[in-house]
């Protein structure tokens, strides 16, 4: 008996600390994910993600109007306006037509969010990180404003937030629409490298100052393009305007070159009513050309043309 005893004493003795071990460690806790349809098909993206990199300066601006800057954590190479300073320390990887791979993939993002700039580099930044496109195929302003900032509502669980701040901004909509002078017809011109366009009804620039607040165009049958339609300083002297609304491009990008007020001061230009009434609008170019519609911006757009135009 004594001997059975010694041969059970060493299994009980490890009986003893195998119910002394520590537990194993729980489990964490899976991640939330959200589905997020985009232009280019879905996305499946951490909920509320902490490091993205944006390429598109509509986005930087939303997110920056929500308070929600802190989680970019890279955009693309630009001359931002002014009322993007928040971003002014932020990486840069590269331009959003040519995004830098290796310096995003360095980054480890939770997710990339683009547009129509860098939509053809979506299958290689999707490779990264889960990408969000969002590319809105409208002429309508206001509902390309709406998806991206539903969208980005949505990803950030913000949707509230946003749902009020784009009230916001619909309502400045409404109001400028009914300020602006409708006896008073427009044309929109985009100066770069010494050259002039024209923007119409249903236009990139258009859309908004024509069709969403009714200003009047001076030239309604504009090609639909973009890059606007090239024109010549005898086209403006012969449309009249009785408003030039003025983008320089070139400012906008940080290209040096003619100011757009150096190449508008001609004598064919000098001959139209705009000219004459002194109702030539510069319109920030940055804010025009590269950050389009987003959440503050828009309002910022809207405000110039009613500034410009109201009545």
């Amino acid at each position: 008996m004594r001997s059975i005893a010694r041969l059970l004493a060493p299994i009980a003795a490890l009986t003893l600390l195998a119910g002394c071990s520590p537990a194993a460690p729980a489990a964490a806790p899976a991640t939330e994910t959200l589905t997020i349809e985009h232009a280019q098909g879905t996305a499946t993206v951490a909920a509320d993600p902490d490091s993205v990199v944006v390429l598109d300066y509509a986005a930087l601006d939303t997110l920056a109007a929500l308070g929600l800057s802190d989680k970019v954590s890279a955009t693309a190479q630009a001359t931002l306006p002014a009322s993007l300073d928040v971003y002014a320390d932020t990486p840069r990887v590269g331009t959003p037509q040519e995004p830098d791979l290796e310096a995003i993939a360095a980054l480890d993002p939770d997710a990339i969010i683009i547009s129509a700039r860098s939509a053809d580099k979506y299958a290689e930044l999707n490779e990264l990180a889960p990408t969000i496109d969002l590319t809105f195929r409208s002429t309508d302003p206001v509902q390309t404003l709406t998806n991206s900032v539903g969208t980005l509502g949505d990803l950030f669980g913000v949707r509230a937030e946003a749902d009020a701040a784009l009230a916001e901004v619909t309502g400045l909509i409404a109001q400028t629409k009914d300020a602006v002078a409708t006896d008073t017809s427009a044309l929109i011109l985009l100066t770069t490298g010494g050259k002039v366009s024209a923007y119409g009804p249903g236009s990139r620039f258009g859309a908004l100052v024509h069709d969403t607040l009714g200003v009047t165009a001076a030239a309604p049958d504009l090609q639909i393009d973009n890059h606007g339609q090239l024109v010549s300083f005898e086209f403006v002297a012969e449309t009249n305007p009785g408003a030039l609304l003025v983008i320089d491009r070139d400012a906008a990008i940080g290209q040096q070159g003619q100011s757009a007020q150096q190449v508008l001061d001609n004598a064919l230009v000098h001959r139209t009513d705009a000219w004459t009434n002194g109702d030539v609008a510069y319109l920030d170019g940055a804010s025009w050309y590269l950050v389009g519609y987003g959440l503050a911006n828009t309002k910022a757009m809207v405000t110039d043309v009613r500034n410009a135009l109201a009545g």
